[in-house]
């Protein structure tokens, strides 16, 4: 099974609200889904970000993909560097 860490969108029409998932690769962009990582409101001036750090370091050494916008949101927050030295042992 293919692990995808991805936006889930919610919010009214005109007012995206997305929550940070992780799915299967198979699954519908808003259907079903294994575990909520954190939120994302792109409408709040600056732009809102909200995400577990412990569960998406988790997901991502066991071997989740995230897709490029979940990856920009977590180079951000500096989880893909902690990630990456995690992965080469510093």
């Amino acid at each position: 099974m293919a692990v995808k860490i991805r936006l889930k969108r919610m919010g009214a029409k005109k007012s995206p609200f997305y929550r940070i998932v992780v799915a299967d690769s198979r699954s519908p962009r808003d259907g079903r889904y294994i575990e909520v990582v954190g939120t994302y409101n792109p409408v709040t001036q600056p732009a809102k970000v909200e995400i577990n750090q412990e569960l998406a370091l988790k997901w991502l050494q066991d071997g989740a993909k995230p897709s490029d916008t979940v990856r920009n949101l977590f180079s951000n927050e500096g989880i893909m560097e902690k990630f990456h030295n995690a992965k080469l042992g510093k």
